[in-house]
C-alpha cells in the first residue's frame, strides 16, 4: 500500500502571517489544526515540510538538520514574497527549536516555542522515536511483521550521524537563546516523554525578551498540538498573537 505523503499548507486570511513549523519525524499535519484555527481568527498561516519528512524513514535518515533549516528559511521567505511584512513563528519540538533560531536570525514579530528541546533525555530515547516512526510508517505501507523486522535491521546504524547533528543544532540554539529579544511564548507539556521538560525554563529564563510568557499543560505529552489540550493551546497561541504590536 502506498502511503499518501502529507503536504505543506498555506491558509490565507488577513495581513498578519504566522509560520508554523512541525517536529522531527513529523510533518506539516503536526500544526495543520493550529493553522486552520488561526485562519478563522484572521491570520494567514504557512506550514512548510522539511525534506525527508512525511517520506519513508530510509529517506529521512539520509537528510540533515541543515537541509531542514533551509526549508524553514524558504518558508519564511515565501511569506515575505507573498507580501506579508509582519511574520510570527510557532513551532513544535524541532520546529520550536527552529522558531527560536529564526528569532535571532530574521525579523519576526513573535515566537511560540512548543516543547522545544534545550537538551534531550538521551540518544536512546531519540533512537526509539525514530524506530517507532519507522515501524508505524511501514505498517501503514501494509508490510508484514517479518519484512518490517528485516528492514529495521538495515536502519539500525543509519540514525547515528543524524542524532549527532541534531545534538549539535540543539547546542547551537541553546548557546544563542540570550540573543532573543522578540516577544516569546514558551509552551511545555508536563507529560513530555521525549525531552527534558526543564528545557522550557531554560528558554524562558535565558531569553532577553521584554515580553515573555510560559505555560505548562498538565495533561499533554510531547506532541502537544495533537493532544487532549490542543483546543486550549489554540486559544492561548491566539491570545499571545493578539498581544503583539501588529501594524495592521
Amino acid at each position: 500500500m502506498k502511503v499518501v505523503a502529507p503536504k505543506p499548507f498555506t491558509f490565507e486570511a488577513g495581513r498578519r502571517a504566522v509560520l508554523l513549523l512541525h517536529g522531527f519525524t513529523g510533518n506539516a499535519n503536526d500544526v495543520r489544526m493550529l493553522g486552520r484555527f488561526l485562519q478563522t481568527k484572521g491570520y494567514t498561516c504557512h506550514g512548510p515540510q522539511y525534506v525527508g519528512h512525511g517520506a519513508p524513514p530510509e529517506k529521512l535518515v539520509q537528510t540533515v538538520p541543515e537541509e531542514w533549516w533551509k526549508d524553514v528559511v524558504e518558508g519564511y521567505q515565501y511569506l515575505k514574497q507573498q507580501g506579508y511584512d509582519e511574520i510570527a513563528v510557532a513551532g513544535l519540538s524541532l520546529g520550536g527549536l527552529f522558531s527560536l533560531k529564526l528569532g535571532y536570525t530574521e525579523a519576526v514579530k513573535g515566537i511560540v516555542s512548543m516543547c522545544a528541546p534545550m537538551y534531550i533525555k538521551s540518544d536512546e530515547i531519540m533512537l526509539q522515536g525514530i524506530e517507532q516512526f519507522a515501524k508505524e510508517y511501514k505498517k501503514r505501507e501494509g508490510k508484514t511483521a517479518t519484512v518490517i523486522e528485516e528492514e529495521m535491521k538495515l536502519l539500525e546504524k543509519a540514525p547515528q550521524k543524524l542524532l549527532h547533528e541534531l545534538q549539535g543544532l540543539i547546542s547551537e540554539v541553546r548557546d544563542n537563546v540570550d540573543l532573543i529579544y522578540n516577544p516569546l511564548f514558551v509552551v511545555q507539556a508536563r507529560k513530555d516523554e521525549m525531552i527534558n521538560v526543564d528545557s522550557a525554563n531554560i528558554i524562558f529564563e535565558e531569553a532577553e525578551s521584554d515580553m515573555k510568557e510560559i505555560k505548562w499543560y498538565e495533561q499533554s505529552g510531547h506532541a502537544i498540538t495533537l493532544d487532549k489540550e490542543r483546543e486550549q493551546l489554540h486559544e492561548d497561541v491566539y491570545q499571545f498573537l493578539e498581544k503583539l504590536d501588529w501594524k495592521e
